[in-house]
């Protein structure tokens, strides 16, 4: 495709996605998350922001050293740490790509930055040739553009343009925007702007209104051909731009758009699952196009019709975008070189034989109990490994729950705590609440529970149920995530990793709050 037709996707999943509160990932779940990426053909992948922490820096050379097919990203304030920060992390990288960005509108100006706005242009061209003396592929973006002055969003954008830019992102940062208007926003200054053909312009669009994905496809038809966005939509606040929803509206609907991604649709479904499981953030049946009602027909007349001519009440196919498609792969017979395999073939591979060992060990265990052994639950066996070998204070070696008709639930744990181990009880209200009650006897964590979530992670009465647990302390705010065929066991579990999610060190620096 040239780049007149190329809508070019821009995922910022581990980045933007990863501002969610609770949504922070490490390095090994990130790195799955980019190979589930590379396999949907996403063209760019930001990987992170790498001056945020040595964890972000971390994870962004990792998924440099190893993503091949898609561009590797980096997020970098117009500073000149940030962008030599960047520059280092993403250097193993075949392709890639440094992303900065200063704030343009008056009141992020005026109050954020405290800087007029000839300082803000001249700010503005120093980093992005800074970044250039790095790599030759550098975006520039005006945080806050929806609510910047038109006037001066050329002026800037030209400059940025002449200092090297080949991407210019117009972010409605904080989800004002309204799709007309949007739309007539990026026509303006593509025509405005005149070195404006030097460069694709993007969108970056968040939801607070519930209008992400339609000012992105405003823009797209007003000749923005860059789409930054998020599998499942995740993002701070109310989320971004949703991946899927993007791609699969340009690819609907190509009577109205003359152009279309290179995204491989039947992955869309399994990435959707991961980025779910591994963030903790359940996918809401209702979702358009990965939701589990999204395809199905309860209506007499719309089940008649569908039956009649699929195309009656279905714009899409169900498999196009990777529904139906994760069948039985394994069983209890089933040997290590084909569990190895598999685990390969979904992007999931352990730095050790004792890691794969213990997944083999889990995927033996889980088999003796479900008769069906479906992709989702390898991810799962895969992130309860992971989480596992990442060094924590708790940990649950068992526990024993009674629950029965006019009795008190109670529950009786041991817990290793720093090496030891503590065996403690308590009542509660349920099965649950008494679960959650004793480990906080013993551990007096100070937290508040925020949220908790239980999802069958696939079908059937013997499904294992994926738990979410959210914790928040101090202002931080943590997701732990659990699975068993017991919901019970898999509530302790989140509970725990959600605990030693909160005990661990090493905050990550907002890249939208520091003055420059």
């Amino acid at each position: 495709m040239t780049a007149t037709d190329h809508l070019v996707i821009f995922d910022t999943t581990l980045r933007d996605g990863e501002q969610s509160p609770g949504a922070t990932m490490n390095k090994a779940e990130k790195l799955r998350i980019a190979k589930a990426l590379e396999k949907l053909r996403v063209d760019v992948i930001e990987a992170g922001f790498a001056i945020a922490s040595q964890g972000d820096f971390d994870a962004v050379k990792s998924i440099a050293e190893t993503i091949k097919d898609s561009t590797v990203c980096s997020l970098a304030r117009a500073l000149d740490n940030d962008i030599d920060r960047a520059a280092e992390a993403i250097r193993p990288a075949e392709r890639g790509r440094i992303h900065t960005f200063i704030a343009t509108s008056p009141i992020h100006m005026k109050h954020k930055l405290q800087m007029e706005p000839n300082q803000v242009i001249e700010q503005a061209v120093h980093a992005v040739k800074r970044a250039r003396g790095h790599v030759d592929d550098v975006e520039f973006s005006c945080e806050d553009a929806g609510r910047s002055e038109l006037d001066f969003l050329c002026r800037i954008i030209e400059a940025a343009i002449d200092a090297g830019a080949r991407t210019i992102n117009i972010p409605d940062t904080v989800g004002y925007a309204i799709p007309d208007q949007f739309g007539e926003t990026i026509r303006q200054l593509l025509n405005r702007i005149p070195n404006a053909d030097k460069a694709i312009f993007s969108v970056h669009c968040h939801n607070d209104l519930g209008l992400a994905v339609a000012n992105s496809l405003a823009a797209v038809t007003s000749g923005a051909r860059q789409v930054e966005c998020t599998i499942n939509g995740l993002g701070e606040r109310a989320g971004n731009a949703s991946l899927e929803e993007i791609v699969m509206a340009v690819r609907t609907r190509q009577d109205l758009f003359n152009i279309d991604t290179r995204i491989d649709t039947q992955h869309i479904v399994p990435a959707s699952r991961l980025v779910s499981t591994i963030t903790g953030f359940p996918v809401q049946p209702n979702k358009a196009i990965v939701g589990a009602n999204a395809f199905a027909h309860e209506s007499g007349i719309h089940q008649d019709g569908v039956l009649k001519h699929r195309e009656t009440y279905e714009i899409m196919r169900a498999e196009d975008v990777g529904w139906h498609t994760n069948s039985l792969v394994l069983g209890k017979h089933s040997g290590r070189n084909a569990f190895r395999t598999r685990l390969q073939e979904l992007g999931i591979q352990f730095d050790t034989e004792t890691e794969l060992n213990e997944a083999f060990t889990r995927f033996k265990a889980l088999a003796d109990l479900k008769h069906e052994i479906f992709d989702e639950d390898l991810q799962a066996i895969a992130s309860d490994t992971l989480q596992e070998e990442e060094e924590g204070r708790y940990g649950l070696v068992c526990m024993q729950v009674c629950s029965e008709t006019g009795v008190k639930p109670k529950a009786h744990l041991t817990l290793m705590v720093d090496g030891k181990e503590h065996t403690v009880e308590a009542e509660g209200s349920g099965p649950v609440d008494a679960t959650f009650k004793a480990i906080e006897s013993l551990v007096d964590s100070g937290c508040n529970l925020q949220l908790y979530s239980v999802n069958a992670i696939t079908s059937g009465t013997d499904a294992q149920g994926e738990v979410t647990v959210r914790l928040e302390r101090g202002g931080r705010i943590v997701n732990g995530i659990g699975s068993d065929t017991d919901v019970i066991i898999a509530s302790a579990k989140a509970y725990v990793e959600a605990l030693n999610l909160i005990s661990r060190s090493g905050l990550r620096q907002h890249p939208q709050v520091a003055d420059v």
